[in-house]
């Protein structure tokens, strides 16, 4: 039996998701991170936050956010303009 999978969204968060992030660091029990967030979104629900800034990140524990939260950092390196490699410039 397969399971379907929902799309995964990956976005900055901005000043409209501030009620979102508040929801998912009282989850997690953890600080909202330092801004700017990117935020990874699973139908349209905010179930992990990744700091550009520190590199640290909040997940909702009561979902599977593995997935989520390497996409995130994946996607903070390619912002940051480093390459898997570890080339590049930063």
């Amino acid at each position: 039996m397969q399971i379907a999978q929902s799309p995964i969204e990956i976005r900055l968060l901005g000043p409209e998701d501030s009620s979102e992030l508040a929801r998912l660091a009282q989850l997690d029990t953890a600080p909202v991170p330092q801004l700017p967030l990117l935020g990874g979104l699973v139908d349209g629900l905010l179930v992990a936050a990744h700091s550009l800034a520190t590199g640290e990140s909040i997940a909702d524990p009561f979902r599977r956010t593995a997935e989520v939260r390497s996409l995130l950092a994946q996607r903070a390196l390619h912002l940051d303009g480093v390459h898997p490699n570890g080339s590049g410039p930063r």
